[in-house]
Formats: C-alpha cells, structure tokens, sequence
C-alpha cells in the first residue's frame, strides 16, 4: 500500500447506538447508508418532504413552492423519492392529466427529523450568523 494512503473503511453496518461509528457512512459507491442519505440530505428533497407534510401537492404547485428548482430537477428528485418509498404518486384519469404526490408513511417518519433539524436550525441561527462573521473577519485580517 503506498505511504499516507488508508485501508477500506470496511462494510457499511447499521446505525444501533451502542456500535454507532461514523465511519460506516462509507464512501464507496455500494454504501446504502451512504446512498440513502445523500438522497434525503438533499436539499430539493428536503423542501419536497417538508412540503407534502400533511397534504397532497400537484407538480406546479411544488414548482411554485420551491424557489430555484428547475422543472427537470423537480422530476428527477420526486421520482427518486418515490423509488426510495417516501412519496407517492397518484395520477388521475382526466384530461388534462393530473398527478398528486403526498408523502407516504415511510415519508412523514423522515418529515419529524427534517423538523427537528430545522427547529435546531432556527434556534441557533443566530450563534452560526455570529460565529461566520467572526470567521470571515479572522479571514480577511489574515489574507491582508
């Protein structure tokens, strides 16, 4: 093995808290852990689940919810969220098409830790505001 290069992290485990170890967040490509998280972090995925909490949208009504999300992103991240099973599609028989999504069970038990990172976000907002302008001070005093 060449010098400062390190071995496989191994297999990626389950998440039990007693054998809790980051490193099982494997950056192999055959990760599910890996692969299923960088699907739920994402940040299209994110408005999308906290958007159908408790209701069923129409794409364009998504679309118009989501600022910056391109027609084609909005389809691939809701088909890759119905794959996963956290959404559900219902297409309706009348012209023009209509198509619903609302977000499965398996979705609203996603959408309780999306808010509680989200309320996490809104409580210590102001500590990160303070803490980067701090950074970029230090910054800018170092770089000149």
């Amino acid at each position: 093995m060449e010098e400062g290069t390190l071995e496989s992290l191994g297999y990626c485990d389950s998440t039990v808290e007693d054998d809790y170890d980051v490193r099982q967040w494997d950056t192999r490509e055959d990760c599910e852990v890996r692969q299923i998280l960088d699907r739920v972090a994402d940040k299209w995925s994110l408005l999308v689940i906290a958007l159908l909490d408790c209701q069923t949208l129409r794409f364009t009504q998504l679309r118009r919810e989501i600022d910056g999300v391109s027609q084609r992103m909005l389809s691939v991240t809701l088909r890759q969220l119905e794959r996963d099973g956290l959404v559900s599609r219902t297409v309706h028989p009348v012209v023009p098409p209509r198509v619903d999504y609302a977000l499965t069970p398996l979705g609203r038990t996603l959408h309780q830790t999306i808010k509680a990172l989200v309320t996490w976000t809104e409580e210590h907002q102001q500590e990160i505001a303070t803490a980067r302008a701090a950074y970029d001070a230090r910054r800018e005093m170092m770089e000149s």
